[in-house]
């Protein structure tokens, strides 16, 4: 074959697989484009773009010249400083995701998501910019009712707490002639309601609400600050905390608060169930293609008859007799646990106590335990023998 019919034929394989990827882009909804770096012209646009904004892509064309104010000026926008910093040798702008609205034919904006990637010959020069435009109309809609729901939750949930609050509050200011059990009894439906308000306020309150969609949400967590945050609580409430953790990724690709609430629920039951002396330690360790982080404490531990019930919804075991809650803790911090595919699980470490392990997928982790002679089915089958988790103690 000579060199011009070997160039013609990788030109044939690179069309058909363009066209392969634009085909799976727009199957997925997404508008698909392509711009050409020299001109700034537009070579592509998905015939679908019609049914967003109302024109068709001939239309749209017209607009997309150096400097023009075109309806999809967006998409090649900031594109000179992107080639700029290309050539100097700054690829951090190769891929950009960025939100902003268009306004069509119908008048009213419509936000959208723009994914766009800088191609580059074999020279490494910029040639082309291709990417996606993604209506986000659907997902602002789930985001306002998802903030008219918390809202309706936290007036619904904090109406009554504030009566029974108000309640206990005239119980103990009226009845300083009842017996210390009663007395008692007061200052722990008092502390229930305080909890149960101060989550509200925490998770369900306007003003968190207001934050959801107005910035990009973190979606990752370093999981060894998530065991010093722990660590603090623990020393917060008096307690002797210590890390156990190695190995641990820097990130772990998840939802930052809903882990927090999960191992908080860990902690405070720690914190419940074992002596105010004892210590409570976290651990961290690579385990099963994923990571395990744990809370044990020193305490008697959980019945081995109860042992399938505790994540049960509203299962209370003999140790919370006369004991502030609602049995709904571990069965949140399962469900929290499960919805990024992992694991909640409860051992019992050879020197007594109880263990509650999360176990969670996480990228690279089986690289890690490769590098450390393990693989995944090894790793997973140590999991299952419950060996201690050590490591550097903080």
């Amino acid at each position: 074959m000579n060199r011009s019919a070997s160039i013609d034929c990788r030109d044939h394989a690179g069309l058909a697989l363009a066209e392969q990827f634009r085909v799976i882009a727009e199957i997925g909804g997404d508008i698909a484009f392509s711009i050409d770096c020299a001109s700034v012209q537009l070579r592509y646009l998905s015939p679908s773009v019609e049914q967003l904004i109302g024109y068709t892509p001939e239309e749209l064309a017209d607009g997309m010249g150096p400097g023009a104010n075109g309806l999809l000026a967006a998409l090649c926008a900031g594109l000179p400083e992107r080639l700029r910093r290309l050539r100097a040798g700054d690829r951090s702008r190769l891929r950009l995701v960025r939100e902003t609205e268009f306004h069509g034919a119908h008048g009213y904006p419509i936000p959208v998501e723009i994914i766009s990637c800088l191609l580059c010959d074999d020279d490494g020069q910029p040639r082309s910019l291709v990417g996606l435009v993604r209506d986000l109309s659907s997902r602002r809609l789930r985001e306002a009712e998802q903030k008219r729901f918390a809202s309706m939750l936290n007036h619904e949930f904090r109406t009554p707490l504030s009566t029974i609050d108000g309640a206990i509050q005239r119980l103990e200011a009226t009845g300083a002639d009842a017996d210390e059990a009663t007395r008692a009894r007061y200052r722990k439906i008092a502390l229930a309601a305080d909890r149960l308000i101060g989550m509200l306020d925490h998770y369900l309150s306007p003003e968190r609400m207001a934050g959801i969609g107005s910035e990009r949400q973190p979606t990752s967590l370093a999981p060894r600050a998530l065991l010093e945050e722990g660590a603090g609580q623990l020393r917060a409430a008096g307690r002797v905390a210590s890390i156990q953790a190695c190995d641990l990724p820097a990130s772990l690709r998840c939802e930052p608060e809903g882990l927090r609430l999960a191992l908080k629920v860990l902690i405070d039951n720690a914190i419940a169930y074992s002596p105010p002396t004892s210590p409570v330690v976290l651990l961290g360790r690579l385990a099963a293609s994923g990571i395990e982080l744990g809370v044990r404490d020193h305490g008697p531990g959980v019945p081995q008859d109860e042992r399938g019930c505790v994540f049960d919804k509203f299962y209370r075991g003999r140790n919370a007799d006369g004991m502030p809650g609602s049995g709904l803790g571990l069965y949140i911090a399962r469900s929290i646990v499960e919805v990024h595919g992992g694991v909640l699980s409860l051992v019992t470490p050879a020197g007594g106590g109880a263990e509650f392990r999360i176990w969670l997928p996480a990228a690279g982790a089986a690289h890690s335990l490769a590098r450390q002679g393990s693989t995944p089915d090894s790793a997973a089958a140590e999991a299952m023998a419950l060996p201690p988790m050590t490591g550097n103690t903080q």
